[in-house]
């Protein structure tokens, strides 16, 4: 009963929010937001640590693409700025790794946060998603990751 309501929650945010979905392809999910970079960085800590998740880890990408573009010869911008928060769920991560050990391969979870040159006033927050592999329990596992990372980025982008 709950997993239902959850569900349909998370139908009613995303139906509030579909405006500002940029994409959703079936590699990856990606929204917008306006405002700052660090604003919005700061949005998805919240929304991550608010759940009681740790961010294990932040690669700084704007930067190592930059630093590495002019080593290598090449002075294209990709990003203004662009981030990648890493974090995991003991209990979504376990549940789907119990359902498969080798969905290990799904976590940690990844939610990248950046600003594209052409688009300056527009901060994009995107994830890889999950594919929904092996027994139906193991694709229920792995949809909860997916749900998981939409809760947390619908948060984020209101």
């Amino acid at each position: 009963m709950f997993q239902t309501v959850r569900m349909l929650l998370v139908c009613v945010l995303l139906a509030g929010v579909s405006q500002l979905t940029l994409a959703d392809g079936s590699h990856m999910s990606l929204f917008t937001r306006k405002g700052s970079f660090a604003d919005a960085k700061e949005a998805v800590e919240m929304a991550i640590t608010g759940r009681g998740f740790v961010i294990n880890n932040v690669s700084h990408v704007g930067e190592m693409l930059a630093r590495t573009g002019k080593d290598l010869g090449d002075g294209k911008q990709v990003f203004i700025k662009a981030e990648a928060l890493e974090f995991c769920s003991a209990t979504v991560s376990r549940n789907m790794m119990e359902a498969d050990p080798d969905n290990i391969v799904f976590c940690p979870y990844i939610i990248s946060v950046y600003v594209v040159p052409e688009k300056p006033n527009e901060v994009r927050i995107a994830f890889r998603k999950t594919q929904l592999v092996g027994s139906k329990v193991s694709q229920k596992g792995l949809e909860d990751v997916n749900t998981l990372l939409t809760e947390i980025v619908t948060e984020a982008i209101q």
